[in-house]
């Protein structure tokens, strides 16, 4: 009889586990539609709002090769997060990992599908994700990041056409206190309200990218 028993807890735990690790169809067509993309490069023009920064309109130039961390080249010192600037899903995919569906739900007036990415590897650097897919436009919408030591980080995604998977806009929110901002040294024209940064208790940042493409090149 216990042996019976032990039989039907294995089978209870193992097809938990297999249902547990399916990873959502919709997530990994969307994944399939960013690996289309092999590399771009594009021109980015970014702006801060943070109460206590005052820091004039930055350009700079975005590298990316599928594969790898998105790269920026820059004359003067860009303010950009760590995490703040990832839309082809590689960091949360880099390491093994479930999908949980939340549900639907209406984003900036659209309707998305809700996901939790959830890491199943110690070796990732955030605990968990929340991702806002646009099912009818078939791209990513909103991320929304927890990082282990990082804080947490927010992003939205504005296109300019309707086909387009590559962004136009992109607004990053993040925790200032978490992002361990060299606020010594901002670039040229830039200041720090030291008394207000003193005085604001909760200390959140927005930083506005805009996108110019000179080069995408997609997959054979």
């Amino acid at each position: 009889m216990m042996q019976k028993y032990f039989f039907i807890a294995l089978f209870v735990i193992t097809s938990f586990t297999c249902f547990s690790q399916q990873i959502d169809k919709d997530f990994l067509l969307l994944k399939q539609r960013m690996d289309s993309v092999s590399s771009f490069t594009a021109k980015l023009v970014l702006d801060v709002d943070i109460s206590f920064i005052n820091m004039p309109t930055k350009q700079a130039t975005l590298n990316y090769n599928r594969g790898k961390r998105m790269k920026i080249d820059a004359k003067d010192f860009v303010l950009l997060p760590k995490r703040g600037l990832d839309f082809s899903l590689n960091s949360l995919t880099e390491y093994p990992y479930i999908t949980v569906d939340r549900g639907k739900e209406v984003k900036n007036g659209r309707l998305c599908k809700v996901l939790n990415i959830i890491p199943t590897d110690a070796k990732a650097d955030f605990s968990i994700a929340t991702v806002w897919l646009d099912q009818k436009a078939k791209r990513l919408h909103t991320t929304e990041i927890n990082t282990k030591k990082d804080g947490a980080y927010q992003m939205a995604l504005e296109y300019q056409k309707a086909k387009d998977v590559l962004p136009q806009k992109v607004e990053v929110s993040f925790e200032i206190e978490k992002l361990k901002i060299p606020v010594n040294f901002l670039g040229k024209g830039s200041s720090i309200d030291r008394k207000k940064m003193k005085a604001t208790a909760v200390k959140k940042g927005k930083i506005y990218l805009l996108l110019s493409y000179a080069s995408i090149k997609m997959a054979v």
